[in-house]
């Protein structure tokens, strides 16, 4: 089969490998109709993780099932389905407890949770290919609705970000009429700004200085906030009355950087801490490492951050953080999405043959202008 393989830092090919293929009872295996890059994969792409050479990308990921194991009994071939970008049992103690997160039972021992082509996280192949073999396949696999290919850029989305987006809104505490103030207008910042507003947010502000970014935002009623134009935790006080805003959520990780290019692994939470009220909270589903070689001093390097503990502490906020658990939230997701109530797809700007997607990752990687979210679908002529 055809899948994009990684060969170091900034350098992927699609190329030939084998077959993904059913290895145990409860598999599933998926033919993939459509694949995202991620902006969690640029970590990896760029070489700021211990991602292994020859291992294949993708963990956004929908497609139809063409085979299944002799001990599946709720999916059958033909459906489509999405797949939770956490890889998980459904039978260890967390994921019984529904965090599904941290799975006890998909990664090494020691190591909690499990992901499809991501450092770290069980060395499960990924989904940037033609085929993808989904372990546990009756507890993982979400079957999508007849209008499947109509949506298809919707439903892509249930795998990860509009998932992750809706963690972040969720972990903050966010109540219907409350505002909330979200650094990040990347594809998760920009499903976070969704979620809230689906949620009944009364204000969404968006912080980013990416012009094609903030433009999106707007689209769905929030408000654009520039950080390139000056600082944002002041724009974030003249737009809550001097108070704050109730809620923040973190979009960005561990690559923050400041509108110069100086890179500050907590630069968002300290804003966020600022821009935020007394009391309120925020959910952090940023990707943070527990060590960062590539860091630019030695304390980024051991995966620590200069975070502003004392005005956190002083100022009675709550946070919450990690990877969100998918399988939480994709149901519902999904009826909002058939029921015409969330179109998560409006932050797509390209549709791509896999054959592409080397060129794809250098432009998404550079922040190019247009360059918002790629969907790469393996059957489309290149």
């Amino acid at each position: 089969m055809k899948a994009l393989v990684y060969n170091g830092p900034r350098d992927v090919t699609v190329a030939d490998v084998d077959d993904a293929r059913i290895e145990a009872p409860n598999d599933v295996l998926v033919k993939i109709t459509a694949t995202n890059i991620c902006g969690s994969d640029l970590h990896m792409y760029e070489g700021r993780t211990d991602f292994e050479q020859g291992r294949i990308f993708g963990h956004e990921n929908v497609g139809e099932v063409v085979e299944v194991g002799a001990g599946i009994d709720k999916v059958a071939v033909g459906d489509m389905v999405s797949a939770p970008f956490n890889v998980s049992c459904g039978h260890c103690q967390n994921c019984e407890h529904g965090l599904t997160n941290y799975c006890l039972a998909a990664n090494v021992e020691g190591m909690a949770g499990g992901a499809y082509g991501f450092a770290d996280m069980g060395g499960w192949a990924g989904g940037q290919a033609e085929l993808l073999r989904i372990p546990w396949g009756d507890f993982q696999c979400l079957r999508l609705p007849e209008d499947a290919a109509e949506k298809q850029n919707d439903y892509v989305m249930l795998s990860d970000i509009f998932p992750t987006g809706w963690h972040a809104v969720e972990m903050s505490g966010l109540k219907p009429g409350e505002s909330i103030v979200i650094y990040g207008g990347g594809p998760v910042g920009l499903m976070a700004a969704l979620s809230a507003s689906v949620k009944g947010a009364a204000k969404v502000m968006v912080v980013d200085r990416h012009p094609d970014r903030l433009r999106l935002a707007e689209q769905i009623g929030a408000i654009a906030i520039d950080d390139s134009q000056g600082d944002p935790v002041e724009q974030v006080t003249a737009h809550t009355k001097g108070i704050g805003a109730d809620r923040g959520a973190e979009c960005v990780g561990y690559q923050a950087h400041d509108p110069q290019g100086n890179e500050d692994n907590a630069a968002t939470l300290n804003k966020l801490v600022s821009s935020v009220r007394f009391t309120g909270g925020i959910g952090t589903v940023g990707v943070f490492v527990p060590q960062d070689p590539g860091g630019p001093d030695e304390l980024s390097q051991q995966g620590k951050a200069r975070f502003d503990f004392g005005n956190f502490w002083f100022k009675g906020q709550q946070m919450g953080c990690g990877q969100a658990p998918v399988k939480r939230y994709n149901r519902h997701l999904r009826d909002l999405i058939a029921e015409n109530k969330a179109e998560p797809s409006w932050i797509v700007s390209h549709n791509l043959p896999l054959e592409k997607a080397p060129d794809a990752y250098k432009h998404f990687d550079a922040r190019e202008d247009g360059w918002t979210k790629v969907v790469l679908n393996p059957a489309q002529a290149a």
